[in-house]
C-alpha cells in the first residue's frame, strides 16, 4: 500500500474523530478502506490482526482519542517507517 492511501485512511479517522471517540475512545482502530475493520486494547493486538488478515503495509492503526493531540500517523512499510503528521 502508498502513502497516499494510508493517507486516506487517516484522513477517514480525522473526518469521523468525534463519533469514534464516543465508541472506541483509549482504543487501537485497525482502518482499512475507509472502514474501522477491528478494535483493540494495545497496539500489538490491533498489529498481529491487521498483518494476518490484510498482511503488512495494507492497513492502518490509530489510537483513539479527542482533539488534535491524538491527530497521529506513523506509516510502516517493508522498507523504512514515513511519518505524517
Amino acid at each position: 500500500m502508498n502513502t497516499e492511501k494510508l493517507k486516506q485512511e487517516f484522513y477517514y479517522y480525522i473526518e469521523n474523530q468525534s463519533d469514534l471517540v464516543e465508541k472506541y475512545d483509549g482504543l487501537y482502530l485497525v482502518i482499512k478502506d475507509k472502514e474501522i475493520q477491528g478494535v483493540y486494547e494495545t497496539s500489538l493486538e490491533a498489529l498481529s490482526f491487521g498483518d494476518l488478515k490484510f498482511g503488512k503495509g495494507n492497513f492502518l492503526i490509530q489510537k483513539c482519542g479527542a482533539g488534535k493531540e491524538n491527530y497521529t500517523a506513523t506509516f510502516h512499510s517493508r522498507a523504512k517507517p514515513y511519518q505524517y503528521a
